[in-house]
């Protein structure tokens, strides 16, 4: 009885152990698959992918070109206001005049154009600083609006690409009959799953270096507008 209760059990037996080997097989035959590379995965995305790599340049180029410009426009101009206030009190106009010339930042431009309006209403000279910097900041925000509009684009074009690739898929099944293999599927798949994380990646750069860039124009702006109040109280000050 012993012996045939063994060779009952023995083929369920089999039939465990034969699964457990497939599953280590699949197991190695898994861990031995060859990582594919980001530069072909990126060109199974299709055209689209070629307009994002176009895109992400571009946001590269201004967010680079914006922030040094930023940076530029910011720098500290050391005793400027400082100076300038001892050339006003002791009535050298020109001296103050060839101040500002020597710096070249936003702030020294805007209160250049105050000292040529002197001798005018107060009010000519504060609109004629207010003119100046809202021209100062319109070209630091210089090609800005293309960056925002890349955050934005980025990932649209790459849900089109998602569509258009299971568009593929689809056909490619529709084509196929009865005859359905993976292979056939697998390249509408590529381009659907690669657009969409490219458009991501294009759009979330582009949209986090718009702010960045967008923050450092809110501090310039501020302090602009403290050396516009600073400088129009240093008009009101009597000599000494």
């Amino acid at each position: 009885m012993l012996a045939g209760i063994f060779l009952q059990t023995m083929p369920a037996a089999t039939t465990v152990a034969d699964t457990v080997q497939k599953i280590q097989n699949a197991a190695v035959q898994t861990a031995g698959e060859v990582t594919l590379p980001a530069w072909e995965l990126t060109l199974k995305g299709g055209w689209i992918m070629a307009i994002l790599g176009l895109m992400s340049l571009i946001a590269i180029y201004v967010f680079i070109d914006r922030y040094l410009a930023i940076n530029r426009a910011s720098r500290d101009e050391g005793n400027f206001m400082n100076n300038l206030r001892d050339f006003i009190h002791q009535g050298k106009i020109d001296a103050a005049k060839a101040l500002c010339k020597s710096n070249d930042s936003p702030i020294a431009r805007m209160v250049e154009k105050g000292l040529l309006r002197l001798g005018r209403p107060l009010n000519d000279i504060n609109a004629t600083i207010e003119n100046v910097g809202k021209l100062e900041i319109s070209r630091l925000e210089k090609n800005m609006a293309g960056l925002a509009t890349i955050s934005g684009a980025g990932p649209m074009l790459g849900f089109l690409g998602t569509v258009t690739g299971m568009i593929r898929a689809f056909y490619n099944m529709a084509m196929a009959g009865n005859n359905i293999d993976i292979q056939i599927l697998s390249s509408g798949i590529y381009e659907a799953m690669v657009t969409t994380v490219g458009g991501l990646i294009v759009g979330v750069l582009a949209y986090v270096a718009y702010n960045i860039l967008v923050s450092r124009i809110e501090k310039l702006v501020f302090k602009l507008e403290f050396t516009a109040t600073e400088f129009m109280d240093l008009l009101n000050e009597p000599a000494s």
